[in-house]
């Protein structure tokens, strides 16, 4: 695509998008500022969180443009649990590693799967807060979930995550489509990238096929049908700086 806003020009009011990263690592920062910038809204996302005040995700988020959220954790973003709190948010909580492998089944055409985990609580059984009422009440609450005994040890049905879109955000990448993730920025980059019916990808560096060793290759170009790219790769934010004092370091 010949710009980021090209590529996110048809994502319309209210579409359901799988989003990449973790925290700030690997997130399709351009891709997200582009659609900042269109000014859609009402949009549900699925991510491992919802980025940082401010940055990533959370740019959507402070915007009002965010209308419901699947995810692991709230991190760091004040505004998201603002937002969910005073129940302008709705929020479906759920493990990471069943997001991982439900993101992953929808990539893969499985509808569902039963997974251990959250047996004996409000994921299966339900009831957690989905969204909350201005008087803090629950104005909606997840269901119960399908639950089924194996071998002698009681596992709960997932379903299975598909999107209307995927933005992801990749190291490097032909104009195919197959991608390279650096380290820790292949975290649920992959994943939400199957999920998506149609998924973007942004990449610092942008190669003709066949320069990608079909062995270094972590996502076929099969799951992906846009690529933008280069992009900037100076535009990486520290959630959380850490650093030691000059008299630590010796």
């Amino acid at each position: 695509m010949a710009s980021a806003a090209d590529a996110v020009a048809d994502i319309p009011e209210g579409a359901s998008l799988a989003v990449g990263g973790f925290g700030l690592c690997g997130i399709p920062t351009v891709l997200i500022g582009a659609l900042h910038t269109q000014g859609t809204g009402g949009l549900r996302v699925v991510s491992n969180n919802c980025g940082i005040d401010g940055q990533g995700l959370g740019v959507l988020l402070t915007a009002g443009r965010i209308a419901r959220v699947t995810g692991c954790y709230v991190g760091e973003n004040k505004e998201f649990a603002r937002q969910y709190l005073a129940g302008e948010l709705e929020v479906e909580l759920t493990p990471q590693g069943t997001l991982a492998e439900r993101l992953r089944a929808g990539g893969t055409g499985i509808p569902a799967f039963y997974t251990p985990a959250g047996v004996g609580t409000q994921v299966a059984e339900g009831g957690l807060p989905w969204r909350y009422g201005r008087d803090g009440s629950v104005a909606v609450a997840s269901p119960p979930k399908e639950t089924r005994t194996f071998r002698g040890r009681t596992y709960v049905l997932e379903e299975a995550i598909t999107t209307d879109f995927a933005l992801v955000r990749a190291a490097r990448g032909d104009r195919h489509g197959n991608l390279v993730f650096h380290r820790s920025a292949a975290n649920f980059n992959p994943l939400a990238a199957m999920a998506g019916r149609i998924t973007i990808a942004e990449v610092e560096e942008l190669v003709e096929p066949g320069a990608i060793d079909p062995d270094a290759v972590h996502l076929p170009g099969i799951y992906v049908d846009r690529v933008v790219g280069p992009v900037p790769d100076d535009d990486k934010g520290i959630e959380k700086r850490t650093v030691r004092t000059r008299e630590e370091r010796h």
